[in-house]
């Protein structure tokens, strides 16, 4: 196998871009979540904050709480809106790739929010984008505004961010919102992780390299019903049937786990129930009637939250740097469903982590590629 290094792809810096929490300090989060309290607080305060301003929403996966929530987010702070929640109603649907897209419809607005089902497509988009950019969910990969308001969460109804049992339940392997919600809450300290899943859902690899980095304590489980009792947090997930390979997969893991009043009997008094929705019926309805039910207040503080976050993209001043690995010939990333595997006028850089080269875009481990010899 032969690996030739090109030079490191440097991107001109010109708008700051929201794709993974983790490109930005604890202290900015913090930061965030207090001016989302404050607007919570006093929403009065912020009815003409963006007035002028339009947002644009390209939104190639269906939504709703995410959606809804950035459309009313803008509306509240006095912006307008324009976009799309079917690609096929677009020119996509003629072949325009994310580029020209992109490119063009950033043109037209102050801020960009993209919703795709390829891994490393908001970075991808930040790339040819004339405004910011915020990821609101790229694939399997991440979905870093749900972790902002899934913290949100935590810090006004727990009051803290730290020395928290945090358990996670269901679909671990495709479930973005779960590997945004470990990348976070391993930054923060004394927090101990609860993964619980068939074999077939377990957690990605390098999800579990996060939590060792960081020093966080972790156990794999198969069973919510040994492990409710110790949990501070549960964060319950849907098994998600647009992720499977096929529909046997999906059947074969689909009513596994269910959240169900006997169960939460024997969890603690103090304990938070969250989902990031929609459900499907891994939490019977009863449970709503229960206080430690958590999953709708979460969803408004998620309005909450995205109004601190339009307004603290629109008013940055530094631009941290979007791409950081280098192009490299004899590289490919194994992950079929990231995006530099179907947009390929893309720069492809690759990242050096725990010994292995790693797709910049999606964060799966690249595969050495034979280089055929010069004649």
């Amino acid at each position: 196998m032969i690996r030739v290094f090109e030079r490191t792809f440097c991107m001109e810096k010109k708008y700051p871009h929201f794709i993974d929490l983790n490109d930005y300090p604890v202290e900015w989060w913090n930061k965030l979540m207090k001016l989302g309290a404050e607007i919570y607080a006093h929403p009065q305060r912020y009815v003409q904050a963006c007035a002028g301003k339009i947002m644009a929403t390209l939104f190639y996966e269906p939504s709703t709480r995410t959606q809804m929530s950035f459309q009313s987010a803008m509306i509240r702070l006095g912006g307008s809106i324009i976009g799309f929640d079917n690609p096929m109603s677009s020119s996509v649907s003629k072949g325009e790739n994310l580029k020209d897209t992109t490119k063009v419809v950033s043109s037209y607005s102050d801020i960009l929010i993209i919703r795709h089902p390829m891994a490393g497509a908001a970075k991808a988009s930040a790339l040819s984008a004339d405004c910011p950019v915020i990821n609101a969910g790229d694939g399997g990969h991440l979905h870093p505004t749900q972790t902002l308001t899934d913290l949100m969460t935590l810090r006004m109804e727990k009051g803290r961010l730290d020395h928290l049992t945090i358990g996670l339940c269901g679909d671990l392997l495709y479930g973005r919102t779960v590997h945004s919600l470990c990348k976070a809450l391993s930054c923060y300290p004394n927090n101990r992780f609860v993964l619980i899943s068939t074999p077939e859902l377990r957690i990605p690899e390098y999800i579990i390299k996060i939590l060792e980095q960081h020093g966080c304590s972790y156990t794999e489980e198969t069973s919510l019903d040994h492990a409710i009792g110790e949990l501070d947090v549960l964060y319950m997930t849907r098994i998600q049937r647009e992720r499977f390979p096929s529909e046997a997969e999906y059947l074969a893991q689909k009513d596994i786990y269910r959240l169900t009043p006997e169960k939460m009997a024997h969890a603690k008094a103090d304990l938070a129930v969250l989902h990031p929705l929609p459900r499907v019926d891994e939490i019977e309805a009863a449970v709503d009637d229960d206080d430690r039910a958590l999953y709708f207040k979460q969803a408004k503080y998620g309005m909450y939250i995205r109004m601190a976050l339009i307004l603290t993209m629109l008013e940055m001043k530094d631009v941290p740097e979007l791409l950081h690995g280098e192009q490299c010939t004899g590289l490919r990333c194994v992950n079929p469903k990231c995006v530099a595997t179907h947009e390929h006028y893309l720069p492809h850089p690759f990242l050096m982590e725990s010994g292995h080269m790693v797709c910049e875009y999606c964060e799966e481990r690249a595969l050495e590629e034979e280089i055929p010899a010069e004649r």
